[in-house]
């Protein structure tokens, strides 16, 4: 069966790509860009980096600054009315995932009107918007190279998922020297969230020969360079390959879907605010423990292809090895559970119904080789509250025990 393949239409990667911005405009045959970026990045001199090079080429251009921390409702809103008020023919999403889907989802509704829910899942939107061009801050998200946006609705706290070809970037300047700044949190989250992206694109049933190259070589790269990256800010060979990557990961998924991790990561974060790749590193040793049983195989090839076990290790020993090997990557760059992160416990057992409706209606879980029911997503909600052992979960008989689930290259 073929596999139907989105990717950006220009990818630049390395030293220096950001300042390519006004070469692709005149590729794209673009004028007058609007840049959406946040405080942060003015703060570390990253959006003079990239509009120094536009006033030298004579390019007009507007600036909307004000992208909260996770992108929302009310914040397109107000880029909207800004992108009204000129005749801009493009969006420049500039720093991480929030900038990013924020300008995304300005492009396909300053194009098309309405509002963002109009254009959530199940709805699959393949009608451009204005083009986008994607410059990421952080070795993280992968929404230079995705054809998803997630946007928070103002109104209910719901974290929306938007999906297809409109929210595909046109262009992706990919410049990990805009990524030397990042602080330790922000590096370990962003990472952590960029190996799920790659081990989830691998186990989904949606997986393909081409994402499964990506997300093979992103799950390597990250692993074997986040701890550098985290405790030695400067190294430079470290950081490249976080973002690289990175985009590899968001191609991965953005062509074979992400899973039960991101199903239930979204609720988390919109009702407790825990930022996306924080949530992200809360479930997934406990998720890889419940799906493990459905693809035996893939999370063994997982463990290898990080080097976890030796390249000839049996499937059994490379799962046992995974499992620990990502529960002590949580406990090296000091992610929380739920109840340290500081969410009160009475409030998250209250809304884990909620969420689990939630997580089920994304539409992601449907894509884990092991399909979660309402109470399993409960339970799972339940044990990582405080940092269970996920391990004892499949041994102890909490999960079903199937057979293994072959994915379809």
């Amino acid at each position: 069966m073929s596999a139907s393949i989105l990717v950006p239409g220009t990818l630049r990667i390395g030293a220096g790509a950001c300042l390519c911005l006004p070469d692709v405009l005149n590729q794209f045959g673009l004028k007058h860009p609007l840049i959406v970026t946040d405080p942060v990045v003015i703060e570390f001199g990253y959006l003079e980096r990239v509009t120094e090079p536009l006033s030298a080429a004579g390019v007009n251009f507007g600036v909307f600054c004000d992208v909260p921390a996770e992108p929302c409702t009310t914040t397109v809103a107000a880029s909207l009315e800004m992108l009204k008020s000129a005749d801009y023919d493009c969006v420049v999403g500039l720093g991480g995932g929030s900038a990013m889907d924020t300008a995304k989802a300005l492009s396909v509704v300053g194009a098309h009107g309405g509002k963002v829910r109009d254009y959530a899942v199940p709805a699959v939107i393949n009608t451009p918007g204005l083009p986008i061009i994607a410059i990421p801050t952080t070795a993280g998200t992968g929404s230079e190279a995705t054809k998803v946006t997630i946007v928070t609705d103002a109104e209910n706290g719901e974290k929306m998922l938007c999906m297809g070809r409109a929210f595909m970037p046109s262009a992706a300047l990919v410049d990990y020297q805009v990524t030397m700044t990042m602080p330790y949190r922000l590096t370990a989250d962003t990472g952590i969230d960029s190996m799920t992206h790659a081990i989830e694109a691998y186990v989904s049933r949606k997986a393909n020969m081409y994402s499964d190259t990506l997300a093979l070589a992103a799950m390597k790269l990250i692993f074997n360079n986040i701890r550098v990256a985290c405790n030695e800010p400067d190294n430079a060979k470290a950081r490249e390959a976080m973002m690289l990557g990175a985009t590899q990961g968001g191609m991965a998924f953005s062509n074979a879907s992400v899973a039960l991790v991101h199903g239930m990561s979204r609720p988390i974060g919109a009702h407790f605010h825990v930022p996306h790749g924080l949530s992200n590193a809360m479930l997934l040793p406990a998720v890889c423990a419940f799906s493990l049983p459905a693809a035996q195989e893939r999370y063994a090839d997982c463990a290898r292809q990080m080097g976890m076990v030796p390249a000839d290790a049996d499937d059994s020993t490379a799962n046992r090895v995974l499992l620990e090997e990502l529960r002590r990557l949580n406990q090296d760059l000091k992610v929380p559970s739920p109840e340290t992160y500081g969410i009160d416990r009475a409030a998250y057992m209250d809304l884990i119904p909620t969420m689990a409706e939630q997580a089920l209606a994304s539409g992601s879980p449907a894509n884990n080789p092991l399909i979660a029911s309402t109470d399993e997503i409960k339970a799972l909600y339940k044990e990582i509250y405080s940092q269970a052992d996920s391990s004892a979960l499949v041994q102890t008989g909490t999960f079903r025990k199937i057979p293994e689930h072959k994915v379809t290259a």
